[in-house]
């Protein structure tokens, strides 16, 4: 008998700093596998990584850790001119408050997303992929893995230099045909029906998703993001997960390495 298709289902969390955005995060712990945690680079303080560990332990989730650029005023979406150093030093130290706060509720950073421009340069491969590299080496240990873009640069340089890698998929992003995303200003950018988020969530699943020019491109995803902050998130994730269920594709956190 073949094995069932195993895919982890991801959302960035600890970014919202009222009720309702909290609220709309927290809608969303029932039906994905892992969670990406703000540590205070672009978004969020101990005390909402606090709240959100607590949270996502009391549903079951898989943590990870989202830092960010130290750029809360841009909330982490603008590339920034910082040294390697530097660099190296601010994602280690949000690693560091967040693994602190895991640690006191009895758990651990199991994955390193970066955030916004950082994840976009960090997919670039070079300076920057290295200096996040050494950041969470130092923070969190050699066997965390990197969260990057399917088929990025910088996937393959991981796999060169042995660091554990999970490769992600957008189920509620247009893609380009160079497999990045449409830039959230252009028309068509998000994907707002449940029916074609759950539509692209199922094709990336099995390997492949259609670009914004109708071109198919062939990625391997280990994980699949959803935005809480989407109009209808819940709606979304509900539509991926049932589209998921009905095509023998079990939701399910990565183990840990």
């Amino acid at each position: 008998m073949v094995p069932a298709r195993t895919v982890d289902l991801n959302a960035d969390v600890g970014e919202a700093t009222d009720e309702e955005g909290v609220a709309g995060e927290r809608a969303l712990f029932g039906l994905v596998s892992s969670v990406n945690i703000a540590c205070g680079g672009y978004a969020g303080d101990e005390a909402s990584m606090t709240a959100t560990v607590i949270a996502a332990l009391q549903a079951s989730l898989r943590i990870g850790a989202r830092p960010g650029y130290p750029d809360p005023e841009g909330f982490g979406l603008r590339p920034m001119r910082i040294s390697r150093s530097d660099l190296r030093s601010s994602v280690g130290d949000q690693l560091r408050a967040l693994d602190r706060v895991c640690r006191a509720g009895g758990t651990t950073i199991q994955s390193v997303k970066p955030h916004g421009a950082l994840y976009e340069e960090v997919s670039k491969g070079g300076a920057v992929y290295e200096a996040v590299c050494d950041a969470v080496h130092d923070a969190c240990g050699a066997s965390t893995a990197l969260v990057l873009p399917s088929a990025c640069r910088a996937t393959a340089m991981a796999l060169r230099d042995g660091v554990p890698v999970c490769e992600e998929g957008f189920c509620d992003r247009a893609y380009r045909p160079d497999g990045g995303l449409v830039d959230r200003t252009e028309p068509g950018a998000l994907l707002a029906d449940p029916a074609d988020a759950a539509c692209q969530a199922l094709s990336l699943a099995k390997g492949a998703v259609v670009a914004s020019d109708g071109s198919v491109l062939t990625l391997w995803v280990d994980t699949l993001c959803l935005h809480w902050d989407s109009p209808g998130a819940v709606a979304i994730a509900t539509a991926v997960c049932t589209a998921l269920a009905e095509s023998g594709i079990d939701v399910v956190a990565p183990a840990p390495l």
